[in-house]
């Protein structure tokens, strides 16, 4: 922990958090935590704000270590990450959006989840505002000749979710991207805030619904962690068994969704199939095709009744056989092979700089994954196999996603076949209030982070959920240059990011 000794040297350590430290720091300590993402020493896992604080969650290279630095604000003001460190930009601009707080110091001062509809700006600052009137959105200018712009969303062809791309191309080649987001607000911090914590529960797992089992998880266990409650191992493993089904149902569905937009329908139809298959039998184990609310804090909702364990077991072995020989199809498909390599391309080095994390950074060479950082139970029992590529491009991207897809189905059938006995759920001691606590777990997008602290009388002062797609989401605007736009559906289907999760 040599890194995170170093930023957060003379701060002052907050006692109450767990399971991980938290220190409020100087300004001082926080441009060495800077420093240290500038010199991939440390990977941002998170940054919010409070009425008159800004938090910085950190994972320590090369050792996975992890904690939270705090900074007051007492003149609204703090230290721009993003000036240095693009991947904070638009994290920044949420802050200030949300809470008020100014990134002292920032290139780019924005507006980003606030698109001018809500009855007041800074909601949930310690000055809240009435509305002013807003300026139309200023995206960069472009100069250049030959250059045209597209503009694309937030309205979709289909039922997905909206969100703008602004595509500057030279005839079909792509110069530049920029999206605006923020169309999908929902209001969750402030509805966090004051709520009690069965609410919390609930909403944590809407945060995403495709990741809503890793949400849940995260919020159960930072609340777990300052409660110092115990999880019956049962209800641990079925947790895993559920994070790897929706691991499962996700990588199928994108599977099917990147061969058809390479062209091959055939590909969309027979992952569909199978997704269908993974969700229906979700549905008969869990009451719910996605699994909504099956993880709780103290465990899970609902035990696994032995036939829907054999059922698991023999659903997993067929879809492996399947999907084995579905990737021998789309391995040997000259078409689709075509459209996939060398498109969409994030170099290893890159991936660093930019801080691309999860799923996308693994099929870019970055070797992250919280299953194997941190093996606590049932992951330190089941010895997670990591998956690496290194080409970061599409065809990287669905090479990761097979060998996770078989990763996950090997390990349904293990989680299934050493089930553990006894409780699913444990009652979870009353906490104290004014405590703060972290949940971390590996999503199928990349780690989901939950920062929960709790008020008087069993309700949440503050609770921050932060989504991979984040620090993706910047990412596509790069990997996009140089191809051409109708690459851009295909590139953007192989990152497959949440709109929902970063719109807070």
């Amino acid at each position: 922990m040599a890194v995170l000794a170093d930023i957060t040297k003379g701060g002052r350590k907050a006692e109450a958090h767990r399971p991980w430290p938290r220190f409020t720091v100087d300004t001082e300590a926080w441009r060495r935590a800077v420093n240290a993402l500038l010199e991939a020493r440390a990977t941002l896992l998170g940054l919010w704000g409070d009425k008159e604080q800004v938090h910085l969650a950190l994972l320590e290279e090369p050792s996975a270590d992890i904690a939270v630095v705090t900074l007051e604000c007492p003149d609204g003001k703090f230290p721009s990450i993003g000036v240095a460190y693009p991947p904070a930009i638009r994290l920044e601009r949420a802050i200030r959006d949300l809470y008020g707080l100014k990134p002292a110091g920032a290139a780019d001062t924005r507006a980003w989840l606030d698109l001018g509809f809500w009855g007041v700006s800074q909601p949930l600052g310690a000055n809240k505002k009435s509305r002013k009137a807003q300026p139309a959105y200023a995206f960069l200018p472009v100069e250049g000749e030959d250059l045209h712009q597209i503009p694309v969303g937030p309205v979709h062809a289909g039922i997905i979710e909206p969100g703008h791309f602004r595509f500057t191309a030279n005839g079909e080649a792509v110069v530049r991207l920029e999206q605006r987001l923020g169309y999908v607000h929902k209001g969750i911090d402030g509805l966090m805030t004051g709520a009690d914590l069965d609410k919390g529960a609930k909403l944590a797992g809407r945060v995403s619904g495709d990741s809503t089992v890793a949400y849940a998880w995260a919020y159960a266990q930072a609340l777990e962690a300052i409660a110092s409650a115990a999880v019956p191992p049962r209800a641990s493993w079925l947790r895993a068994l559920a994070l790897e089904r929706e691991r499962i149902a996700n990588h199928l569905g994108d599977l099917g969704y990147l061969g058809n937009d390479g062209g091959f329908a055939f590909g969309l139809a027979q992952f569909s199939r199978l997704k269908e298959q993974v969700l229906r039998s979700n549905h008969a184990a869990f009451g719910h095709r996605f699994m909504m609310d099956h993880v709780v804090p103290g465990g899970v909702a609902r035990d696994l009744a032995p036939e829907h364990a054999a059922v698991m077991v023999d659903e997993a072995q067929r879809l492996a056989a399947e999907v084995k020989v579905l990737r021998e199809i789309y391995d040997e498909h000259d078409g689709l092979q075509d459209r996939f390599r060398a498109c969409g391309r994030v170099r290893p080095d890159l991936a660093v700089r930019l801080g691309l994390t999860g799923m996308a950074a693994r099929a870019s060479g970055q070797k992250h994954d919280l299953r194997c950082d941190f093996p606590h139970s049932p992951w330190d029992a089941l010895g997670v196999r990591p998956i690496v590529h290194d080409d970061g491009d599409v065809a990287a991207r669905v090479a990761v996603r097979f060998d996770e897809l078989d990763e996950s189905l090997r390990l349904v059938r293990e989680i299934v076949e050493r089930l553990p006995g006894g409780d699913v759920v444990a009652p979870v001691p009353d906490p104290q209030p004014y405590r703060l606590g972290l949940g971390c777990v590996e999503g199928w997008r990349g780690p989901v982070l939950v920062a929960l602290e709790l008020g008087p009388g069993g309700s949440i002062r503050r609770c921050h959920p932060h989504d991979p797609s984040w620090s993706n989401w910047p990412v596509i605007e790069h990997a996009v240059i140089g191809n051409i736009v109708p690459d851009f559906p295909l590139i953007n289907k192989s990152f497959n990011l949440s709109y929902s999760g970063p719109d807070l």
